[in-house]
């Protein structure tokens, strides 16, 4: 299939990337979201971001402008029924993303290909629940999109050759570089990242070190560009415990269980950067440990 429409669901920071990344391509994309102005400040962001590229010598200003005018927005999700290809990127919810499926499916062409950027949730389950689980998989990108360039694929239990060559092209003409993944919960990056992360909590929990020692040790002694716990605030403590617990239940093993601390901060609300307070204070000029 020759795709050249891509229609995104949720215009948060995944969207936006993924919408910055399909128009630089050449690819006419219509974002949605439920709220416009999520929808605005998704605009804005991938207006800013193309701008750094362009000052940067990465992009041509022409390219931006050309990318800018294949980007169309909507608070219609029916709006997205022409598209090759559909992409949604919402909530890290189950429920949330059945129901956008549900509502979908009576706008679609017959030949549309559903994916989820998913970073832990059953491809063959969410594929279950609509009328084409060959033509459904997983379309997981890194964050942040523009920068990072690995994108899993993963085929659900029905998903056909066709479907994963289709996807795959894609990946190649964005520059990016795809790794075949199987449904397993969490699928490659996030089996392995995650339970580091949780690891670096329980860290904290047991007192072993600070906040700052542990991420100072991993970036100086292991030479990772971030610490875990600094990676964990970017990420989204919410996200990290979504994805422990998919683990936690998928593979019924206690070493994936979540730390006792990543529940307790997600309970306060401290959900790392996008709420202003995670493992550090973000409120001040300089981000300050809060253990």
């Amino acid at each position: 299939m020759d795709i050249q429409t891509i229609g995104i669901v949720g215009a948060g920071q995944m969207g936006n990337g993924i919408a910055h990344v399909m128009a630089l391509a050449g690819y006419d994309v219509t974002l949605t979201d439920i709220s416009a102005d999520a929808l605005k400040t998704a605009v804005e962001t991938i207006k800013g971001n193309m701008a750094r590229q362009v000052a940067r010598g990465k992009i041509a200003e022409a390219d931006m402008t050309a990318a800018m005018h294949r980007i169309l927005t909507t608070t219609q999700l029916t709006d997205l029924g022409p598209s090759d290809l559909i992409i949604e990127a919402a909530t890290e919810r189950e429920t949330i993303k059945q129901a956008i499926f549900e509502d979908l499916l009576p706008h679609i062409k017959p030949e549309t290909i559903l994916t989820s950027n998913t970073s832990s949730i059953s491809i063959t389950r969410l594929a279950s629940g609509t009328d084409r689980p060959e033509k459904f998989m997983g379309f997981h990108f890194m964050n942040p999109v523009p920068v990072m360039q690995l994108v899993e694929l993963i085929r659900g239990i029905a998903t056909d050759e066709e479907t994963f060559a289709a996807c795959k092209a894609v990946v190649d003409r964005l520059g990016k570089t795809a790794a075949s993944a199987e449904d397993f919960p969490a699928f490659i990056v996030n089996r392995i990242l995650m339970p580091m992360i949780n690891e670096a909590v329980y860290t904290l929990y047991e007192g072993v070190g600070s906040v700052q020692s542990i991420d100072s040790s991993m970036k100086l002694g292991a030479n990772h560009p971030m610490g875990p716990l600094e990676l964990a605030d970017f990420i989204g403590l919410d996200t990290c415990l979504a994805i422990m617990n998919v683990l936690h239940d998928g593979l019924a093993d206690t070493k994936y269980r979540p730390c006792p601390l990543l529940t307790k901060y997600v309970e306060a609300g401290w959900l790392g950067r996008k709420t202003q307070r995670g493992f550090y204070d973000y409120r001040g000029d300089t981000p300050v440990p809060t253990r």
